[in-house]
């Protein structure tokens, strides 16, 4: 019956971080792979789950205070009036709600431009609604915004813009030149823009978190998504949310009720209290982060890495490898697992674009900093232990012809 299958769904192979996760949990690997937090979520935003649960709500539940809360926040941190009873859905994570708003606007052979690299989530939800993405690739090694390539991208049948930032997995945080340059061309194709901001409160250094819609001629045909997941370190609660005009929520609404009906009801309870939280937890969580970014990034270095980009925003650090190195982002992950027990992600999953000449998309991995003290230090250990030991020789495993083989397959 296999042959009965969707396309779609034969289309959605694993990911190469789905099947790295697996050999990295054979060998019991330290995770910088996956991004999620492994350190406890805030006492606070915990006690007020345990407390909602002893409280018996366990039905069906949309609880009206989080878009209250959001509404308030949206015009306290980008200036954007917007109705809490009309323009908000709450959706079970940030993954719903970018689905069900692509759902709610995308026709078949609706383009959809993203850009590259790019979340591996993005291109599914588009395919399963029939819509075509179309990549634009960033400029490495700052991932800047090229507008030239960005708005020769553009066509008749071009329907929406998507936009992460912080970005997922470079780290890199849109400036505001490169925000407007994508919300005029938003307007003069009259597309619709759908952010995805999970990472609003994790950036570093001077750089700040802009909103999209908050651009002048933006808030109409924006959709802001976003979660509780990585801010409040609840990547497993699957609370997130959808922000855009009435008539837009609405038609994310009705898909979102057929698909989850609601997200879960304990959780919905306790983002009232992280939502609230006060100004020092996110002083504080910014901190944090940025001393994990820099422990991350040095760590990197004395393993022979040159880094050429610093994260300005998320949780990962996207590095190259060096060209003396050779080897593909394939086997230098496999490597690391076995030889090192250190779990990391290649970076081509990330990529959908082919580029002229030489490829660069087989030369990135990403490490995920998103880390307990104790999960990073024992990451260095394994990596300075594998340096000293090994040298440089196990870089070598694989020559240019077995590199270029190896960026054939997931």
């Amino acid at each position: 019956m296999e042959r009965r299958l969707s396309a779609a769904s034969r289309r959605s192979a694993p990911s190469p971080i789905q099947q790295l996760s697996h050999l990295a949990q054979r060998v019991g690997a330290v995770n910088l792979a996956e991004g999620f937090p492994d350190f406890p979520a805030p006492p606070h935003v915990k006690a007020a789950a345990a407390a909602a649960i002893a409280a018996d709500h366990n039905q069906y539940r949309h609880v009206q205070g989080i878009s209250d809360i959001l509404a308030e926040t949206a015009k306290r941190d980008h200036g954007l009036d917007v109705d809490p009873l009309t323009d908000f859905v709450i959706c079970c994570g940030q993954s719903e709600a970018f689905a069900a708003a692509i759902f709610a606007i995308i026709d078949p052979g609706d383009e959809v431009l993203l850009f590259d690299p790019a979340f591996e989530t993005y291109e599914t939800c588009i395919e399963l609604a029939r819509g075509v993405p179309v990549y634009v690739p960033l400029d490495p090694p700052s991932w800047t915004l090229n507008e030239d390539e960005f708005l020769k991208s553009f066509t008749s049948r071009t329907k929406a813009v998507v936009l992460n930032s912080p970005h997922n997995p470079t780290g890199k945080v849109f400036s505001k030149e490169e925000l407007h340059i994508i919300a005029q061309a938003c307007q003069k194709t009259d597309c619709f823009a759908i952010t995805d901001e999970v990472y609003e409160y994790i950036t570093y250094d001077e750089n700040k978190h802009i909103s999209l819609a908050s651009l002048p001629g933006m808030q109409e045909r924006a959709i802001i998504t976003s979660s509780l997941s990585k801010t409040y370190s609840v990547t497993g609660w699957r609370i997130g949310w959808a922000c855009a005009p009435a008539s837009i929520a609405s038609a994310i609404r009705n898909i979102h009720v057929k698909l989850t009906d609601s997200a879960p009801a304990p959780f919905q309870e306790a983002a009232l209290i992280a939502l609230t939280s006060t100004p020092d937890f996110y002083s504080s969580l910014k901190k944090d982060y940025e001393v994990r970014r820099d422990f991350i990034l040095q760590l990197l270095k004395d393993f022979g890495f040159h880094i050429s980009f610093k994260p300005q925003g998320s949780v990962f650090v996207f590095a190259e490898l060096p060209w003396s190195w050779q080897i593909s982002d394939i086997d230098f992950v496999t490597n690391l697992i076995n030889d090192a027990g250190v779990a990391v992600v290649p970076g081509r999953g990330f990529f959908h674009r082919n580029c002229d000449g030489e490829s660069y998309h087989h030369r990135y991995v990403r490490f995920a900093f998103c880390k307990s003290d104790a999960t990073l230090m024992a990451a260095a250990i394994r990596m300075r232990k594998l340096a000293d030991t090994k040298g440089k020789t196990w870089l070598t495993g694989s020559g240019r012809q077995e590199d270029q083989t190896a960026s054939a397959s997931p």
